[in-house]
C-alpha cells in the first residue's frame, strides 16, 4: 500500500469507529424503547446520524446489530483485560474485579429494562421472542465463556482445583446474582449501593474460593 493510501486509511478509521459506536448507541436505545420488531434500520440510521447504507456496511442485518449492541455493552463494562490472570496475581482479587464489574452491569438501568422486556416477551410466538437467545449468546454466554477460560487457566497454574470450569463459571455467576437480582427485576427492592455491592462480591468470592481452592 502506498504512503498516500495508508494515510487515507488511517484518517478513515477513527471516523468509521465513531459511526459504528453511534449506530450501536442508537440501536440500543431504540430496541429498549420500541422493541425489536418496531425498530427499523431506517430509524437506527436516522438516530445515529448516518445513512441506512452505512448501517448495513457495519452490520449485515437487524439481528446482527442487536447482538453487536449487547456485545458492545458487555465489552465496555467488562473489557477482556479484567479476565486476565498472570503468574503473580491473586485469583480472589481477579474474581472480585470481575464480580464488581458484572454486578455493576446487571444492576444498571439499561440491563434491568432489557431483561424486563425479554421476560415480558418470553411467552410470545413472535420475532421478538427470539431476542432472548440473541441476548444470551451475545451477553451472558460471552461472560460465562471468559470466566470459564479464567478458571481453566487458574487450574493449569495450580491456583485452583476446578474439574469442570464451565460448571464452575455458572456457579460463580449464580452466587453473585443470588435471589436479590430477581427481587430487583420484579420490583421488590432497589439495586444495592456500591459499598453493599462490594461486600456482596467479597462474600461470593470467599464462598467460591472455599469450594474450589
Amino acid at each position: 500500500m502506498s504512503e498516500q493510501s495508508q494515510t487515507a486509511a488511517q484518517r478513515g478509521r477513527p471516523k468509521d469507529l465513531a459511526k459504528r459506536q453511534a449506530i450501536l448507541d442508537a440501536a440500543k436505545e431504540l430496541f429498549l424503547t420500541n422493541g425489536f420488531a418496531a425498530t427499523s434500520v431506517d430509524a437506527v440510521a436516522s438516530a445515529a446520524g448516518v445513512s441506512k447504507l452505512t448501517v448495513y456496511s457495519h452490520f449485515s442485518d437487524k439481528e446482527t446489530l442487536f447482538s453487536a449492541a449487547i456485545t458492545s455493552r458487555c465489552e465496555m463494562m467488562m473489557p477482556l483485560p479484567i479476565f486476565n490472570l498472570k503468574e503473580g496475581d491473586s485469583v480472589a482479587e481477579v474474581l472480585e474485579r470481575i464480580g464488581q464489574a458484572f454486578l455493576s452491569m446487571v444492576d444498571s438501568k439499561d440491563s434491568i429494562r432489557l431483561l424486563r422486556l425479554l421476560c415480558a416477551l418470553a411467552s410470545q410466538e413472535s420475532q421478538e421472542s427470539k431476542l432472548a437467545q440473541l441476548f444470551f449468546d451475545a451477553g451472558p454466554q460471552r461472560i460465562l465463556r471468559d470466566i470459564e477460560q479464567l478458571l481453566r487457566r487458574a487450574t493449569e497454574m495450580d491456583k485452583l482445583q476446578v474439574a469442570n470450569p464451565a460448571e464452575a463459571a455458572e456457579d460463580f455467576m449464580g452466587i453473585l446474582l443470588g435471589c436479590r437480582h430477581m427481587r430487583v427485576l420484579i420490583g421488590c427492592c432497589e439495586v444495592q449501593a456500591e459499598e453493599e455491592r462490594r461486600e456482596r462480591v467479597r462474600r461470593a468470592v470467599a464462598l467460591f474460593m472455599r469450594s474450589y481452592r
